[in-house]
């Protein structure tokens, strides 16, 4: 009694381990895969975009301090008479007559021109908002495209997840192709020493080790083919995961653990109201939201403010009579733009209902794919159960071929036949397990089970 308990301690504690390592593995691929897959990382840089907008957004609230300067000169142009001579002349020579002296000089009548020589004009303005509704709602939109962005990045991963259990898979399926094809390849060439002894025993016939050279010849083939599989299988995961494409893949996986939850997953369907498909587009339907808000507050006036410290002058001079400051208020309020604000609130209108209706329509395909994938589940493992029966009558009915054959009750085609339908049996387990892990990955996409975090 203690050594059975024992054993199926030992056994539970084996099985248990080994679905651990299994999903360590698997696990480690997904983690490197998120960080050296490439369009992950266009994904990553489109989201770092996003919240430098968001920073920007914010920023629009701080002052703005700029300098800008200006230089000119002209000639010409219209002038302004000042008959300077002809109004204190005749004062300054009754001073010089009272006084008996030349302290009054006389004075030429002058001309001031409009256009200034060699006039700069340098200053730093200082400018910052007051009243600006389309602030803030810019800032809401980025902050809300920053968590749609996050989302999108989220929606990769996932596909990313299913695209690397089903490439794995595939490379599985392909290893262990090779593996039936050289046990067929070690029994074709039984077969054809088999005929050869009889041959030299007298007791067969030249045209069967004909047809078992040929047979030797045919698995070969597929074998070559099945090898090339592999290669294909392992450069397509090694793509995913951005690395050489002749690196090693870790094959050491025990998929009996997996295909032993299928049932489960068969028999409860769990379909998650928080994917993320959905809630990118709730995250639209906010951003249509608050642009509507923002096109609907168009009649709110603007109102900024600046503050200048320059200096102007004529030939360069900077000093205390040219240096300035000046202080001001700008004020904008709408009152007439051809009625275009009103059209920008209908289209916004109109994007967010087609928002609306785009959300309610995703939802219905995501739980059909739920549905669908699960079905699909359904079918491939009754298939795979299928197969395995399949193959346990092939396996059977080969065995007792072979000992016909060698006691000479059974023909040399009926041999070609049973070890054909004995290397279809294998493939076709080997093929239709694969199917179900791959469904199983699929379903595990269209419920987004699987923790990305």
């Amino acid at each position: 009694m203690r050594t059975k308990l024992f054993g199926l301690l030992l056994y539970s504690v084996t099985v248990l381990g080994s679905a651990a390592n299994a999903q360590q593995l698997l696990d480690a691929y997904v983690k490197e895969a998120f960080k050296n897959n490439i369009v992950l990382q266009q994904k990553n840089i489109s989201l770092d975009k996003a919240q430098l907008a968001l920073k920007t957004a914010r920023s629009l609230y701080l002052p703005t301090v700029a300098f800008s300067t200006t230089w000119s000169t002209a000639d010409g142009g219209r002038n302004i008479p000042l008959p300077l001579g002809d109004l204190l002349n005749p004062v300054y020579s009754t001073l010089n007559k009272l006084t008996a002296t030349n302290n009054f000089p006389l004075m030429e009548n002058q001309s001031i021109n409009f256009l200034p020589k060699n006039y700069y004009d340098a200053k730093v303005r200082t400018t910052v908002p007051i009243i600006n509704t389309d602030l803030g709602y810019n800032k809401q939109i980025s902050a809300q495209q920053v968590s749609l962005q996050e989302f999108e990045v989220q929606i990769y991963k996932r596909d990313l997840v299913r695209s690397i259990k089903t490439a794995y898979y595939n490379y599985q399926n392909a290893l262990q192709a090779v593996d039936i094809y050289k046990s067929g390849l070690q029994l074709a060439n039984e077969g054809l020493r088999v005929n050869e002894k009889l041959l030299d025993g007298g007791k067969g016939l030249p045209a069967y080790v004909l047809r078992s050279k040929s047979e030797v010849e045919n698995v070969n083939a597929q074998l070559v083919s099945a090898q090339q599989q592999v290669v294909n299988a392992r450069m397509y995961f090694n793509f995913l995961l951005n690395r050489d494409a002749n690196e090693n893949i870790d094959a050491n996986f025990d998929n009996q653990v997996d295909l032993n939850k299928a049932t489960a997953l068969i028999a409860d369907l769990s379909v998650t109201g928080g994917r993320e498909e959905l809630k990118a587009l709730d995250q639209l339907i906010n951003i249509n939201k608050t642009a509507l808000k923002m096109n609907r507050q168009f009649a709110v006036p603007k109102l900024g403010g600046f503050v200048d410290l320059g200096s102007q002058s004529e030939g360069f001079h900077f000093n205390d009579n040219t240096r300035y400051y000046m202080i001001g208020l700008q004020l904008d309020i709408p009152i007439f733009t051809g009625n275009r604000n009103n059209f920008k609130i209908k289209q916004s209108n109109l994007d967010l209902k087609n928002a609306e209706l785009n959300a309610s329509l995703v939802a219905q395909q995501l739980n059909l794919s739920a549905k669908t994938a699960q079905n699909n589940l359904k079918a491939v493992y009754q298939t795979y159960q299928s197969s395995l029966k399949q193959f346990e009558a092939a396996s059977s009915y080969q065995r007792l071929i072979e000992k016909g054959y060698k006691a000479g009750t059974n023909s040399f085609i009926e041999t070609i036949d049973a070890r054909n339908q004995y290397t279809s049996a294998q493939l076709l387990v080997n093929i239709n397990r694969y199917k179900v892990l791959s469904a199983m990955a699929d379903v595990e996409r269209e419920t987004a089970t699987y923790s990305i975090n």
